[in-house]
């Protein structure tokens, strides 16, 4: 596919590249992690902010994609060997999100990008409305995103590209950036803080995640009004499943609530609270997302879970007024929320019969899922080490 480079607008569409389960489960991952994005009503994760959250061990399922993915664009535009991996970030598109006409080396810092590939997550017309990807020129000039598709083109003026204005939903995709300078090589910065992390933390199958700083989770309308109004993306994401946060510390001021989110909480769920302690508001996140991601298979195979762990209880009066108070400092704005992160496809069933226990063996299964791609990660450093690169290393199971 050399003669990719003789066309006046070179781009290659791959349908179905991504299986349901990857983008699923990339779905979780960007779900339960992510910050505040570089635009307007934009949010990202990263693989770097995956580590310096100590979620290191979520890299693993991002490594296939990268290779495969290098290899796809190498040969469509007959550049083997010749490229790097600028960026590999998930990104969410939610509502009044969108980009004009640009090109993604339109800047002059990014002047090294050479190709893109964009990874759609999920699908337009279902889970979103908007969002529809626009080449301003050339026979194929727009493309409707569907789970699993990928576009791939060059980042320069040949293709110049624009997003439509999301109207409902969150638009979800994988997007990498390639480059020919190898001194913008994201690999060699990742495998250096991996090593950094995993020698600061050499605890096995410890997973448990770390809040970043407090200002990357606020979502404003208007940037220049801080936390007066708006809220915790954290917090968000737990209210529009149904959850609320409940913590049994004291703080007497709004200045020191931020904290309180990086402590020991409980969840609770309309007049009922689990007695089940989470380390700080993340690790309760990653937890209600895996069981989202993961609802089917919890109602197919149940985990044998001790009866004595399920304790629910009923929330007294103090207990409320204190959840309450601590909602109103980080979901300002239910509503504005609502509208942003709104879901198309909310399994109504699920909302109206939820199960608590169902819920617990959701949390025995994210310590096994988290402990094995953990065991994946340290088995595959020393390789990355050597080679400075970030690849599928075989297992031979021994």
């Amino acid at each position: 596919m050399a003669e990719a480079k003789e066309e006046e607008h070179p781009r290659l569409v791959l349908r179905n590249f991504l299986t349901l389960h990857q983008c699923k489960e990339l779905e979780f991952i960007h779900k339960s992690n992510s910050t505040v994005g570089y635009r307007a009503n934009v949010f990202s994760t990263t693989l770097s902010h995956l580590i310096a959250t100590n979620s290191p061990h979520l890299l693993m399922p991002f490594v296939p994609i990268r290779e495969s993915l290098k290899e796809k664009v190498e040969e469509f535009f007959g550049c083997e060997y010749e490229l790097c991996i600028e960026f590999t970030g998930l990104i969410s598109w939610c509502r009044g999100a969108s980009i004009g006409w640009h090109s993604d080396d339109n800047r002059p810092y990014l002047k090294q990008r050479a190709f893109a590939a964009v990874c759609y997550l999920n699908s337009y017309g279902k889970d979103f409305k908007g969002g529809l990807f626009h080449f301003q020129d050339g026979e194929l000039t727009t493309v409707e995103p569907l789970a699993g598709d990928v576009v791939i083109y060059t980042a320069d003026s040949r293709n110049i590209h624009s997003v439509d204005e999301i109207t409902d939903g969150e638009r979800l995709t994988l997007t990498l950036w390639f480059s020919r300078d190898a001194s913008h090589d994201e690999d060699a910065k990742l495998v250096s803080l991996l090593s950094q992390s995993l020698l600061h933390n050499n605890v096995p199958g410890e997973c448990l995640p770390l809040l970043a700083s407090s200002n990357m989770y606020w979502f404003s309308p208007d940037q220049t009004s801080h936390h007066q109004l708006g809220f915790d993306i954290c917090w968000a994401r737990l209210h529009i499943l149904g959850f609320d946060v409940y913590s049994y510390q004291d703080r007497s001021s709004d200045s020191d609530f931020s904290e309180l989110l990086m402590n020991p909480l409980q969840l609770a769920r309309g007049n009922e609270l689990l007695n089940h302690e989470f380390v700080n508001i993340l690790h309760a996140l990653q937890v209600v997302q895996f069981s989202t991601w993961k609802a089917s298979d919890l109602q197919t195979s149940k985990v044998t879970i001790d009866s004595g762990k399920v304790v629910v209880v009923q929330l007294s009066q103090g207990q409320r007024e204190k959840m309450n108070c601590l909602k109103s400092v980080f979901l300002k704005d239910p509503q504005l929320a609502e509208m942003i992160f709104s879901c198309m496809t909310i399994n109504v069933s699920r909302w109206l019969f939820f199960d608590w226990a169902d819920f617990i063996s959701a949390v025995a299964l994210w310590e096994d899922y988290a402990s094995k791609l953990r065991e994946e990660l340290v088995r595959s450093l020393p390789y990355w080490r050597t080679h400075q690169s970030i690849f599928e290393v075989p297992y031979d199971g021994c």
